[in-house]
């Protein structure tokens, strides 16, 4: 069974200002990655498998696996500030479980503890075959800080 928080939405400004602030950045626009699912703690980005983002025996890079890893911990952490805030990673582990395999990769960012200051966020990749089947291809946990958005 599908844990019900897999399927609950942030509120509407809160993926709009997330929406608006992945569309910033350069580094998912040029791997290709797409936010999928946007709910409070909870962020679900996906990469397609494309021979820009591989290696050289055809896998999904590490790079580009640990980079939407990042991404999805971060924008989980962001769904659950104010709107005055963003967040900058401090720290990140991955390991990396298999190779990346599939039609696309799915990471998934989990806050585990949002702090004053301080988040931390679990962190899940998946390889998904076109017919749904999942591989948990990485796993890492991400620590994340709060900062004060500068004034315009």
């Amino acid at each position: 069974m599908e844990d019900e928080t897999q399927q609950e939405q942030a509120s509407p400004a809160v993926q709009k200002r997330v929406r608006d602030s992945f569309d910033r950045q350069g580094l998912m626009a040029h791997l290709g990655a797409r936010l999928t699912h946007i709910g409070p703690g909870r962020i679900h980005v996906v990469l397609p498998a494309r021979p820009e983002v591989a290696q050289q025996h055809g896998y999904v890079h590490a790079g580009a696996t640990s980079a939407i890893a990042d991404s999805a911990g971060g924008y989980a952490a962001l769904t659950l500030f104010n709107e005055d805030c963003e967040v900058l990673s401090v720290e990140y582990k991955i390991n990396l479980l298999t190779p990346a395999v599939g039609t696309h990769l799915e990471a998934i960012g989990t806050v585990l503890k949002s702090g004053r200051t301080l988040t931390v966020c679990q962190l899940e990749v998946y390889g998904v075959q076109g017919d749904g089947q999942r591989k948990l291809v990485a796993n890492g946990q991400q620590t994340l800080i709060r900062v004060t958005r500068p004034a315009e």
